[in-house]
């Protein structure tokens, strides 16, 4: 069976072959992942190394735990198995989608541009980021409510 281990507080300049060449002295590994920012590409400061066996895991932990690896202590314990993330993370906004006018309000219209889903605004309905990035919440709420009454 395979046991997993979180690496935590990485120098964000330490490489995969350093984690590699450090946590190999415990026993034999199957995976090293790094895992890096989506925008920058940068290292997130973490990782994740598998190893053949809870032994040699077990081993790792107690071993590497506080480790110096480039002027930062490591923190070192079991990977806990999370559900994986498929979608969105919540708040990060939605797609794009059309969006006529460029974004910007004409002097008429209280909330952006004339817009439909995404747009400019990052998801929010498009439209001025000045109120909100797009149309206001309630619309939707008090046209169902109006047609609940009738």
């Amino acid at each position: 069976m395979a046991s997993k281990l979180f690496v935590g507080n990485l120098n964000f300049k330490t490489t995969k072959e350093e984690v590699e060449q450090l946590f190999a002295q415990a026993g034999p590994l199957t995976d090293v992942f790094l895992p890096t920012d989506r925008e920058t590409g940068r290292m997130r400061g973490f990782a994740f190394v598998t190893y053949q066996n809870d032994e040699d895991a077990a081993k790792a932990i107690q071993q590497f735990n506080g480790h110096d690896l480039s002027g930062r202590p490591l923190r070192v314990n079991a990977a806990e198995e999370g559900p994986r993330r498929t979608g969105p993370r919540p708040g990060a906004g939605g797609g794009g989608g059309q969006s006529r006018g460029g974004g910007f309000a004409p002097p008429s219209n209280d909330w952006g541009g004339d817009s439909y889903g995404g747009g400019y605004g990052g998801g929010g309905g498009g439209g001025d980021d000045r109120f909100g990035g797009g149309k206001p919440k309630g619309s939707r709420r008090n046209v169902r409510a109006k047609k609940r009454s009738l």
